[in-house]
């Protein structure tokens, strides 16, 4: 219409230019659609289609402006459109805005079918229906042959170019024009062999996928345009020679074999192609036509060699063409001892030929579909060649599509990988080609109107080429460059059917099921390699290989799906899973046929039996391998297999780092290394597992580690809650030395806590090429995403779109050096494609699932890598072997259970028959009721442990009683023979107080004659004392004032002696050398001499006659020895001076040349030489007056001696008369202390006569009450054995159940009870072996209806460890706890609740009790930790942790958890948790309360009176009780004789006066 602008049109109006605008509806989100409002912030967020009608609106130009809605429609986004069909046009959106649209805009929409569109709009819009038929299909073969090539080549002699018309091709080269010579020869050829061909197809085959004849057709040309892309010059390259083109006439005829093969031919099955090869190959000889097909195999086993056309020749020249066998030049596969098993990949007519013609058709640029069986090798083979053998311009990615893919999701993962172009386009880098590899891709759940919003945004690319931006509202992304590769089952077991409108653009190419030839070889060549490494066993390879075979073909067969066994599907994988296995082991110890059929026996069962869900199943299993061993291999099952379990494993030295994975036949050291592995794992978790090791255990913890041991090893755990997969799985992890995730749930834990977790993880496997186990539960999953992201990790090893830009890189980084060894370039492409490899590798999922309900055969079908990807382990119930194991175990654990063999064996069998009468009950209960109750192991481990904790309770409290009781009679005996020996103390202690009281008046009258002497030596020695102290002080003042004269001489006698103390040797030698001594030396010289006594030489003077005294050569003599010399001065007897030596030194003191400052100047020595001479010579002069000091001194020092030997000796005499007095005190005061202790004994002798009399009196009335509790206790401490057990029967298994369930196991389990010979109590109940009557009088104040039924689950509910979750539609449960809690601070809240978590911590921490009610029938996960009582000791205190908080746990903590529904289906996984109690209001409860409601209204005055007679007695029984109690706590307590506690005794008299007093009140209460 564009082009006929201006122009006429019918109408008579001229055309106007036309601009469309065209989205796909379902390819995006109503709000996307729309506009919507953020849920969180409130803003509007416009949507793509009003952006697009306000273009529209406010455009100046007339052009008409079509809206195409090409997609769906249904009535999720239709009805919106209404107010725009109508006549008004008016598009009104929920902000508000209304949009008035022009009448030149219109709106189209494109649709499949009007199924699920509404009156309204088909009534609205004018209809134009397009039947297929009609349009026939000759206008796509002519549409293609004016494509095609116009020039042709003929002759090599003379060319001449002409314009090319197809492909944009600058090249032409032709004489004669292809539409006039060929045309008519390709119509000829497709009338002969196309048409045909559909109408077989259609007629005879069955396709794996139904498809339509024109999309069939344009594949078919597609394909022969491939065989003419050299005539199109594409990527500018010319076209052939001369010598090539000749060879078209001849290969006109093998091109459209060719092609029909592959695109008509190819969609059916196996039957299928044998039909249309021999249709071929008869329409080719009835036709005459070349060249042949060769006779053997189909045709389908032949590719085209066109001769060098389209496929290179050797040696570069033509060739005739042929048909070449897809094997022919294909290398066979050399496996090596080092090569991972999934690397292994045998070439096979199938995978070569598939990959081949993959890579055809990308290189052709057309879209490929792989349609087939789940195991035949699409994403194997899709990858295989998109990862190494594509050429380098293309760049392949992987996605893969699951149940819960949304447009979105896949929208944003693609545009991810594009690179902007231009503005509005995007592509790959330039002169690359993007190729998306997208699995499973008929996966996307269908939405309520069966659209599939995922496969709705692929066609709106097939279609348009682009989308819509969502960030950039109404901007079309073109995207160019890019081709989809895309695999998928056929529909049906949740995948779903694809629309047609998208088929239609891909090329089908059918995976059909391995034929057995191609099976043998694969299997085959892997079992070879493995088998001829064994020592002399290579002979069994075939026998192996076709048992292995036989028995896939067999389970395929017989063992079909069904709604009970949804995960019944088999397919290659699980047959290669058995040969990996196989491969585990060493074949050099394989050393005889028989350890190879164990291997194999083991590994089938494996791979197949443990999935099995019955006995009977896994029976025919069992028989159908035997049979195999007995027909394959000649050889008895019975020898074969021997008598015991086969198991194998790798983990059973821990000492050894080389684990080699092997049969086990020591099962008591495989149960003690178990053992060891567990105490180790306790010791190092925070979690530790109490588990039993029973057979079944050990062997799914083998299936575990065989599992996890394997690379991209996954598990599918399927059982009820409670039978071990967790803990199993832990502590294969544990064994393996892995490391466990496993995420921790909190209340605001959500996809993005998820996504970061994972990721931690994947990161953690890849990186750091680490062995991990994600531990996964369906208990866990808040999201179906959850699951949907798992399935991703299972098929790829990545979830989309999930790692940050630097993440990224990291990745690339670190994975650079790993792709370089492995010869690969260093694309980001293959760079990830090696992480993901890591990640699958490393990381082992196990996921453990419930098989019950209709969720998980949804979940299976849903996300089909749960089967395809995992090896399934069913939990099934615990055999009769395993209940008696763990019996046994639980049962050795109570160290005096005092019980004959016989009796411990029939405990033993009443577990087990217990357990077992439950399971019939619950069927039962199932049937009548429609009530659902799930007997779980966990179930069968409460009874054992309650039995252990119940028994040694109760026997504690027993002997507890017994203990106290025979204690307190015993304080009773013992008071009595206490009188009798208090009478006798008496009556001896009275003479010795009148003996001891006489000696002690004798001692009074000595010591008073003592005391009168001692005071008269005393006055005597003070009186010397006084005179010695005062001569004392005289001698010290005489001392003192000759110390103050001596003081004033000593600072010069020091500072002489320091000056003498600096000399050394040289100095006195050097004064010695002095031939001509300055006048101050000789004066030192001379002066010392004098001082010494050292005589002058008389020399003869100046005049005659004269004399003089030379002092210098004796002084030279005396300083002959310096330090003997220096050590004479400073040893000098100060004392020694007399007065001549005073008087010849006073000429040379006065003299001031003799002065130490000017000594100095001419010696340094003399200087401290006559500073020496001067202080001995200022010395001498203080001595002079301080010598008659002296003297005085020392005679008052000797009168102050002879005082005070006098005071010493009247001292003496005074401390011996002093210590006799002494003694005669201490001997009156012992007497006195003797005769007081006498009076003491005799007062406290008749005291506790007294007390005792009181004693004997208040207990006179316990005394024999006692002695008959005794007795009945010991006589009952047989019977609980019996007793208790059935009481935790009771706790374990009867809550759930109704009255008349209960009354009747019950009755069962006592007539067992009575077999077994156990000793019981008759005519006894739970509710009087584990009640306290006046704790249930409580209850029943607070609420508790009075009925058996309401009373029995009081009692339960405290004896359980689990908590309660009551199924109270009365709402009697939870007035009662609500009563009976409330004194305690109870928190009430619900499970919606966002303050919930916070609320438990806070009780947890206080000891406070929770109840949540009105919970569904979910129970929310975070609550996990709580339900469970995962506590753990920390910094020797109890802890919890809650989410990510850890809370010190508080022993008073209780929870309760209510439900108003009155039928609930809690799954298994829940009811392990909790203790489900039916407190469902029962006919006697009913009966009960309408009497009392009745009375209430009739006689309120009986009513009251009733009330009060019932709290009155349970008050005194409760009062009667407390005084009991503390008498038995005060004589259990006390220490010693009770008559020595005086408040006992007042205690005990102020209680028997209550005790009377109550009896006496109770007595009237019961007569009234």
């Amino acid at each position: 219409m564009t082009a006929l602008k201006g122009t006429p049109a019918p109408s008579g109006y001229p055309f106007q230019a036309v601009q469309s605008y065209v989205l796909n509806p379902k390819s995006i989100t109503m709000g996307q659609l729309y506009g919507e409002f953020d849920l969180q912030t409130h803003e509007w967020t416009d949507g793509i289609l009003p952006c697009l009608v306000r273009i529209g609106v406010s455009a100046p130009e007339p052009d008409k402006r079509w809206y195409v809605f090409d997609g769906p429609v249904d009535a999720v986004w239709i009805e919106n459109m209404n107010t725009v069909l109508d006549d008004n046009k008016k598009l009104c959106l929920s902000s508000g805005e209304i949009i008035k649209l022009r009448d030149t805009m219109t709106m189209m929409f494109e649709v499949a079918d009007l199924a699920v569109a509404s009156p309204a709009t088909v009534s609205r819009c004018g209809m134009v229906y397009l039947e297929p038929g009609v349009l026939g299909l000759d206008p796509y073969i002519n549409c293609w042959i004016k494509r095609l090539p116009q020039c042709f080549l003929v002759s090599s002699e003379f060319a001449i170019r002409c314009p090319s018309q197809s492909f944009g091709s600058p090249w032409g080269i032709a004489f004669t024009i292809l539409a006039v010579d060929y045309t008519e020869k390709f119509r000829f050829l497709f009338e002969i062999y196309l048409f045909p061909a559909l109408e077989l197809v259609r007629a005879h085959l069955r396709e794996i996928l139904t498809s339509v004849d024109s999309a069939l057709v344009q594949c078919f040309l597609r394909l022969l345009d491939y065989r003419l892309t050299p005539l199109s010059g594409r990527d500018n390259k010319p076209p052939p020679g001369a010598t090539y083109l000749r060879l078209i006439p001849n290969l006109l005829i093998p091109w459209v074999i060719f092609s029909l093969t592959w695109s008509v031919g190819c969609t059916c099955d196996e039957d299928g192609r044998e039909i249309f090869s021999n249709w071929i190959r008869q329409t080719m000889h009835d036709n005459s036509h070349e060249p042949p097909f060769p006779d053997a195999g189909l045709v389908y086993d032949y590719r085209l060699h066109d001769g060098g056309f389209t496929d290179p020749t050797e040696d570069g020249e033509p060739k005739p063409p042929r048909w070449r066998n897809w094997m022919e030049r294909t290398e066979e596969i050399k496996i090596t001892v080092d090569m991972k098993y999934s690397d292994i990949e045998v070439p096979t007519i199938h995978n070569v030929r598939n990959s081949e013609l993959v890579g055809m058709l990308l290189m052709n640029e057309d879209n490929v579909l792989c349609v087939g069986p789940t195991g035949t090798g699409k994403t194997l083979t899709v990858i295989g060649k998109l990862g190494k053998n594509m050429h380098k311009k293309f760049i392949c990615d992987f996605i893969t599509f699951s149940a819960r893919t949304s447009a979105n999701q896949t929208q944003d993962l693609i545009d991810s990988k594009l690179d902007r172009r231009r503005r509005g386009v995007f592509g790959p880098p330039v002169l690359k080609r993007q190729v998306f590899f997208i699995d499973d891709f008929n996966m996307p759940a269908l939405e309520i109107y069966g659209a599939q919003p995922p496969i709705e945004l692929i066609r709106q690319w097939m279609d348009f080429k682009g989308w819509y931006d969502r960030k950039n509202i109404g901007e079309f992304r073109t995207i160019i460059d890019v081709n989809f590769v895309a695999a998928m089952g056929p529909p049906g077991g949740g995948r779903n059917p694809v629309t047609a409108r998208l088929l239609r653009h891909f090329h089908y190419l059918a995976f059909t099921e391995l034929d057995e030839h191609s099976k043998q070889k694969i299997f085959g060549t892997i079992l070879k390699f493995w088998i001829d490494r064994t020592p002399d066993q290579a002979n069994f390879y075939q026998p192996l290989l076709l048992a292995t075979l036989d028995v896939y073909i067999t389970i395929v067969k017989e063992l079909l799906p069904t709604p009970a066994k949804t995960h019944y599907t088999f397919n290659l994988r699980d047959l290669s899973k058995i040969f990996q296995g196989m491969l585990m082991v060493a074949p050099e110890s394989l050393t005889n046929v028989d350890q190879i059929i164990r291997l194999w026996y083991h590994e089938c069962c494996r791979v197949f039996q443990d999935r099995l869900i019955n006995d009977t199943d896994r029976d025919w299993f069992d028989d159908l391998l035997k049979d195999k061993i007995k027909t394959k291999f000649d050889r008895s099952p019975e020898s074969a297999l021997g008598s015991e379990v086969i198991l194998f494993g790798d983990f059973l030295d821990p000492a050894t780092d080389l684990k080699l994975y092997a049969q086990i036949y020591d099962m008591d050291k495989l149960s003690n290394v178990l053992d060891h592995y567990l105490s180790e794992y306790n010791s190092q978790s925070t979690r530790p597992m109490k588990l039993v090791l029973f057979l079944d255990a050990i062997a799914h913890v083998c299936r575990i580690s065989r599992v996890i041991r394997q690379p991209m090893g996954n598990a599918l755990l399927l059982g009820m809650g409670g039978s071990g997969r967790q803990s199993l799985t832990r502590l294969a992890t544990h064994m393996a030395e892995y490391r466990a995730y496993q995420i921790e749930l909190s209340k605001a834990y959500g996809t993005t806590e998820w996504r970061e977790d994972i990721k931690a993880m994947m990161l953690d496997s890849g990186l750091y090429d680490r062995e991990s186990v994600f531990l996964f539960s369906d208990s866990q999953i808040k999201s179906e995403s959850f699951l949907e992201d798992l399935n991703s990790i299972l098929n790829s090893g990545d979830v989309p779109n999930i790692y940050q830009p630097d993440e990224l890189d990291k990745i690339y980084q670190t994975m650079k050096g790993l792709v370089q060894e492995l010869g690969l370039a260093a694309t980001k492409s293959n760079l990830f494609s090696v992480f993901q490899k890591q990640v699958r590798s490393n990381l082992h999922t196990v996921i453990s699932m419930s098989p019950i309900g209709d969720i998980f055969r949804a979940r299976l079908r849903q996300f089909p890598a749960l089967v395809n990807c995992c090896t399934i382990d069913w939990f099934s119930a615990w055999p009769d072997s395993a209940l008696q194991s763990v019996a046994l175990q639980f049962l050795d654990d109570i160290p005096d259970l005092d019980v004959s063999p016989d009796q411990f064996h029939g405990i033993v069998v009443m577990c087990q028959f217990m357990h077992a009468s439950v399971v019939d009950a619950s069927a039962l209960y199932l049937q009548e009721l429609s009530r659902h109750n799930y007997v779980t192991p966990t179930s069968y481990l409460q009874l054992l442990s309650s039995y252990t904790e119940l028994m040694n309770k109760k026997k504690e409290e027993l002997r507890t009683g017994v203990d106290r009781l025979s204690k307190g009679l015993g304080k009773l005996q013992s008071t009595a023979e206490e009188v009798k020996i208090l009478q006798e103390d008496l009556e001896s202690m009275k003479p010795a107080l009148e003996q001891a009281a006489k000696e002690a008046n004798e001692m009074i009258v000595q010591i008073a004659a003592d005391t009168e002497l001692a005071e008269e030596v005393r006055m005597a020695v003070e009186k010397e004392e006084t005179e010695a102290s005062k001569k004392a002080m005289e001698t010290h003042e005489i001392a003192e004032d000759a110390q103050r004269d001596l003081d004033a001489a000593l600072p010069a006698l020091e500072a002489a002696e320091r000056s003498l103390q600096t000399l050394n040797k040289n100095d006195i030698t050097e004064v010695r050398a002095m031939k001509r001594p300055p006048t101050g030396v000789i004066y030192v010289i001379e002066s010392i001499c004098i001082v010494k006594g050292v005589k002058p030489k008389i020399l003869a003077g100046a005049k005659p006659g004269q004399k003089v005294l030379d002092y210098w050569e004796p002084g030279r003599q005396m300083l002959a020895e310096p330090q003997q010399f220096l050590t004479s001065l400073v040893n000098f007897d100060k004392d020694s001076i007399t007065d001549d030596m005073i008087n010849k030194l006073k000429k040379y003191v006065d003299d001031p040349l003799y002065q130490p400052e000017k000594i100095l100047k001419v010696s340094k020595a003399c200087m401290s030489l006559c500073m020496w001479v001067h202080a001995m010579y200022n010395y001498y002069f203080v001595n002079q007056n301080v010598a008659p000091k002296k003297a005085a001194l020392a005679t008052a020092q000797v009168e102050l001696a002879k005082t005070e030997a006098k005071l010493a000796e009247a001292k003496e005499k005074m401390r011996k008369v002093m210590e006799g007095l002494d003694i005669l005190n201490k001997r009156l005061q012992a007497r006195i202390d003797f005769k007081k202790e006498k009076e003491q004994n005799i007062a406290i002798c008749e005291e506790r006569l007294n007390r005792a009399v009181r004693l004997i009196n208040g207990l006179s009335g316990e005394r024999i009450r006692w002695i008959e509790t005794i007795d009945s206790i010991e006589k009952g401490i047989v019977n609980i054995t019996g007793d208790i057990l059935i009481s935790s029967g009771a706790v374990a298994y009867l809550t759930p159940f109704t009255d008349k369930y209960r009354r009747g196991l019950l009755s069962e389990w006592y007539k067992v009870l009575e077999e077994q010979g156990l000793p019981h109590t008759p005519h006894s109940n739970p509710v009087n072996i584990l009640g306290d009557p006046v704790t249930i009088r409580q209850w029943q104040l607070d609420g508790l209806p009075r009925d058996y039924l309401s009373t029995e689950n009081a009692v339960l509910v405290f004896c359980s460890r689990r908590w309660p979750l009551f199924i109270d539609p009365q709402g009697q449960a939870n007035k009662w706890v609500k009563n009976m809690c409330k004194p305690r601070g109870l928190s009430i809240c619900k499970q919606a609740d966002k303050d919930l978590i916070r609320t438990l911590e806070s009780a947890i921490r206080f000891g406070k009790p929770v109840l949540i009610e009105n919970v569904g029938i979910d129970i929310d996960p975070s609550l996990d930790p709580i339900l469970n009582r995962q506590i753990f000791k920390q910094s020797g205190t109890w802890m919890m942790k809650i989410g990510d908080a850890i809370v010190p746990y508080n022993d008073d903590f209780q929870l309760f958890i209510t439900t108003k529904l009155s039928n609930p289906h809690y799954t298994p996984e829940v009811a392990v948790k909790v203790l489900l109690v039916n407190f469902t209001l029962v006919p006697s409860g009913l009966e009960d309360q309408l009497l009392a409601m009745v009375v209430m209204q009739e006689r309120p005055d009986l009513e009251e009176q009733r009330s009060a007679i019932i709290v009155g007695i349970a008050q005194m029984k409760q009062e009667l009780k407390e005084i009991q109690e503390r008498i038995l706590y005060k004589l259990s307590v006390s220490e010693g004789s009770p008559l020595d506690d005086l408040e006992f005794i007042i205690m005990l008299e102020a209680s028997k006066i209550k005790s009377d007093d109550i009896k006496a009140s109770s007595a009237l209460v019961i007569w009234l």
